[in-house]
């Protein structure tokens, strides 16, 4: 492999072979106006209402979290590495009619304005980050004072009894358990990189936590309370998956910049 191919670069090319499919996977797209509801209670909850206030959608892919932000009011812009992301955002944002800017960037390393954004949201980004110590000081730095990052996230490497239990299950009875949406090479390629990212063993909600209170953060608050948004996901997986989700350590994680 070529040296200059970093860890990095295998994480883009990972997500933009996704790109085509992403929208076709429950966790991914949203596929039901109770879970839409269930995604706006959460983010009414820590953000409050958008208007008048801008806001960054990190690693946005193809934008969903950025109309979710777009209609309670945000001005929205959505940032990702990928140009397949890119592409797909752009075309739905078009078809919607959504003004929502997109931006190739990368997430760790923005190159956006410092203290120009009221707020800052991450969905399944931080587990993949490989240096969050680095991007948590770097996304503190884009918020205006007493500005605020809602980090949705969860460990989705650890071991539960539900975990092992459903792959005992698939032994038995192939399929039973929902088959994956990965080819084997695309499982390969995510199992490598995982092995490689900062959280290798999984980004627990208070590590990620401490890990923004080195960067800056003057609050933190984390909220396991996603029952909502699972049950209504529950509805579009295997039963065996929807109970998988409902047992993980998912959460959100609120951190505030102190105003001046």
């Amino acid at each position: 492999m070529n040296s200059n191919y970093t860890l990095r670069d295998e994480i883009r090319d990972y997500w933009s072979l996704r790109a085509p499919t992403f929208d076709e996977q429950v966790g991914h797209e949203i596929f039901s106006e109770a879970e839409r509801q269930a995604w706006r209670d959460l983010v009414l909850r820590h953000l409050g209402p958008g208007e008048g206030r801008r806001a960054l959608d990190l690693a946005s892919g193809t934008g969903v979290i950025s109309h979710l932000l777009h209609g309670v009011g945000f001005d929205v812009t959505g940032l990702d590495w990928s140009e397949a992301m890119l592409n797909q955002a752009r075309t739905k944002a078009a078809k919607r009619g959504a003004d929502i800017r997109f931006v190739m960037g990368d997430a760790e390393r923005t190159l956006e304005k410092p203290e120009s954004y009221d707020v800052l949201v991450t969905r399944h980004l931080v587990w993949t980050l490989v240096d969050p110590k680095a991007a948590f000081r770097e996304w503190h730095s884009l918020l205006k004072p007493g500005g605020r990052l809602l980090i949705v996230d969860g460990d989705f490497v650890s071991e539960t009894l539900v975990k092992r239990m459903i792959r005992f299950v698939e032994k038995l009875v192939p399929g039973l358990a929902g088959a994956s949406h990965a080819p084997n090479a695309m499982r390969e390629t995510h199992e490598r990189i995982l092995r490689r990212v900062y959280f290798s063993k999984g980004a627990r909600a208070q590590e990620v936590a401490a890990l923004l209170h080195e960067a800056g953060f003057a609050q933190t608050i984390i909220d396991r309370d996603l029952t909502q948004i699972h049950r209504q996901q529950a509805k579009n997986l295997p039963l065996l998956k929807g109970l998988e989700r409902a047992t993980q350590h998912r959460y959100a994680v609120l951190a505030v910049k102190a105003p001046t």
